[in-house]
């Protein structure tokens, strides 16, 4: 495409040319620090996107509307950045930690949630015209006089943004009213979608706040048995007394592991809830001290894994309740299915032969 640009507009062309340079090193500067002020707040996007308006583009822009601009500084979109969120509540939570940051230039900014149409779903983004503050550039100042566009929107507006772009709805001067009438309501489906996925992890933020208050209550009967659920067990270190006791055999050091293994083994024993996991704590504490120090007694064994107490409770109940296919069951839940299990299966029928527990079996 030829693009015909006047005087005026090719003394801006040039201008931008000369400073290109510096807007690529603002460009970076800025991504860098976005992505730092995430990565502190522990705010997961979909994505950070970022560019330098290229030559060519600008020319174009310069063409339609090049007498808008009095120098190259009035152009505020030569850098841009998008970020892209999960949710339309983390556009808000980013919103306010960059207002923290950076200088907002709030007569240019705008919030086109607030212009909504409904066929606008896929624009409905937040824009912001920033500026760095000379705190954040003390080696390169000339870097906090550039104003840059910085975008916020949901992973699913900017899915539309780019549908409506590809199929070029925006670009069509006349459209037939069924199609207008299609995108409306995909429009609304979508939107309707975006609000749904923030109250739903508000709701379970709840529900988990929930499982808490009755973890810590201790109605642990009402707390179904859910890898989240367990997780928040585990929070209330149910296993360390047990933990203490085998480790001080040989005054060992228990070190931090994963526990979250054995969710597995106990949804394969038919637990249904937490309280259930209390019972059998209760029921077979005093056996699995046993067996671990069964294990223990001709070693010098000084550094244990957390997960001591735990498998060694697993193991107790498998042999009380399923024997021999109880103690494969555990193993090949923890380890996964693999031959070698039984061997481990045959050292411990070998170490709990003559524990009082199992002569109270037979």
């Amino acid at each position: 495409m030829n693009i015909q640009l006047d005087e005026h507009g090719k003394e801006l062309l040039s201008q931008f040319k000369k400073k290109r340079p510096l807007l690529v090193k603002l460009e970076k500067k800025a991504y860098k620090i976005i992505q730092e002020l995430l990565d502190e707040q522990g705010i997961y996007v979909t994505a950070i996107e970022h560019r330098t308006k290229q030559e060519k583009s600008l020319a174009g822009k310069l063409e339609l509307k090049g007498a808008k601009y009095k120098s190259i500084e009035n152009i505020t979109d030569l850098v841009g950045l998008r970020i892209i969120t999960f949710y339309t509540d983390d556009v808000d939570k980013i919103a306010a930690i960059i207002n923290h940051t950076f200088i907002i230039d709030w007569s240019n900014s705008v919030d086109k949630r607030k212009a909504h149409q409904l066929n606008s779903f896929g624009y409905n983004s937040l824009h912001y015209i920033c500026r760095l503050p000379k705190k954040m550039v003390k080696d390169e100042p000339e870097l906090g006089e550039i104003w840059f566009e910085l975008q916020m929107r949901t992973a699913l507006q900017h899915a539309w943004s780019t549908i409506e772009h590809d199929t070029g709805y925006k670009s069509l001067v006349q459209i037939p009213s069924e199609y207008k009438r299609q995108f409306s309501r995909l429009a609304g489906m979508l939107e309707l979608i975006d609000d749904e996925f923030s109250r739903l992890r508000t709701d379970i933020a709840e529900y988990n706040r929930q499982v808490q208050s009755l973890v810590k209550s201790g109605k642990l009967d009402e707390v179904v048995l859910s890898q989240d659920n367990f997780r928040n067990y585990l929070d209330t270190h149910p296993f360390e007394r047990l933990n203490q006791r085998i480790a001080a055999v040989n005054q060992a050091e228990i070190i931090p592991t994963s526990l979250m293994p054995y969710f597995r083994v106990f949804t394969a024993f038919n637990f249904e809830n937490i309280g259930d996991i209390e019972r059998f704590i209760k029921e077979n504490e005093e056996d699995a001290y046993q067996l671990a120090v069964s294990q223990l007694a001709l070693t010098d064994l000084d550094i244990m894994a957390e997960n001591v107490g735990v498998q060694n409770l697993c193991l107790v109940h498998a042999l009380k309740n399923f024997g021999r296919p109880g103690l494969r069951l555990v193993f090949d839940k923890i380890n996964g299915k693999d031959d070698s299990n039984e061997f481990l299966v045959d050292m411990i029928m070998e170490q709990a032969e003559n524990l009082s527990f199992m002569h109270k079996k037979q």
